[in-house]
């Protein structure tokens, strides 16, 4: 994965916490929009990334588009980090890899290069790189540039609260917790984090046997970090980062509502499973030296398509 240190890129993989635990870095930029125009903010992200899959479905569902412009990166991320594919190049550029347009916004970054990346082409600079507040923004501050938006808002003010304390909720041990297992060095740092990951699971999918949305009867931001896992469970998370207690389809409740998201137009197209799993078996060469990229699971997608 590497990372830049005062500007020169470093490779290799996260160093462990004392005990062999997976710590995420936070993110560096926290930045928000001073004002919003067509074709003014740029979003660099990964389709394979759960993190940034955030963003785009938000922009994909607030009808956005056409307003905020889009660069995926190639799932094979390598010893250089994250790169830019020839047939979608960084049009603000020119840009071998992502750390470039870290580096355009400060020559001295010292810190990861991650997506989502908001890019403001105005100030030359980014705004922001953290998932959840991209979110909040593409929902909220773009608003007004949205065209046949598949939604009128993923943020309603009067369930605002419920929204932010049920995405601090999901976040350490599933969102992150399926990493905390994967990248864990040690046997306890591991089985810790499993065990924190399947007990959410389990309170998660007895919440929405009540209710068909985390929040309650509309999809909400909170459901979109919720899907962006779910989705990639079985397909990764089950065999590559040792997730295997039970599979997601094992969870009545928690299935039903990642094929009631998947069957949304708006969350549907955004969904690339041969980039997903591309990424995490070549990739993550800490987890899988071979970088070979199994089969299966087969017939995933034909069981996402099945009636709700």
């Amino acid at each position: 994965m590497g990372q830049l240190v005062d500007g020169v890129w470093q490779p290799g993989w996260f160093q462990p916490k004392q005990g062999g635990a997976f710590e995420r870095a936070a993110t560096t930029y926290r930045g928000g929009v001073t004002g919003v125009s067509t074709g003014r903010y740029h979003l660099y992200v990964a389709r394979a990334c759960p993190w940034a899959h955030r963003a785009l479905i938000t922009r994909s569902l607030r009808g956005l588009e056409h307003a905020v412009s889009v660069t995926v990166v190639d799932p094979h991320m390598g010893p250089d980090g994250w790169a830019f594919k020839p047939d979608d190049p960084d049009p603000i550029g020119p840009s071998r890899f992502l750390r470039d347009v870290y580096l355009r916004a400060d020559p001295h970054y010292t810190g990861r290069v991650t997506v989502p990346v908001l890019w403001d082409r105005e100030t030359g600079r980014i705004v922001n790189n953290e998932s959840r507040e991209v979110m909040r923004m593409l929902d909220l501050d773009f608003a007004s540039l949205a065209i046949a938006p598949m939604t009128s808002t993923l943020a309603p003010a009067d369930l605002r609260p419920e929204i932010d304390h049920t995405l601090d909720a999901i976040y350490d041990p599933i969102n992150n917790g399926v990493y905390r297992a994967g990248f864990a060095h040690s046997q306890s740092a591991y089985e810790h984090a499993v065990r924190d990951l399947f007990a959410a699971l389990a309170h998660w999918d007895d919440e929405l046997s009540r209710r068909p949305f985390l929040c309650g009867n509309q999809m909400t931001e909170a459901d979109i970090a919720m899907f962006t896992t779910c989705l990639r469970f079985d397909l990764v998370y089950y065999s590559h980062f040792k997730c295997n207690v039970k599979r997601l389809r094992d969870h009545a409740n928690l299935w039903k509502f990642t094929r009631r998201m998947w069957s949304h137009p708006g969350v549907r197209s955004t969904c690339f499973l041969d980039e997903i799993k591309t990424h995490y078996y070549w990739s993550q060469d800490n987890v899988n030296p071979t970088r070979i990229v199994p089969v299966g699971p087969s017939e995933y997608e034909k069981d996402l398509d099945q009636p709700i």
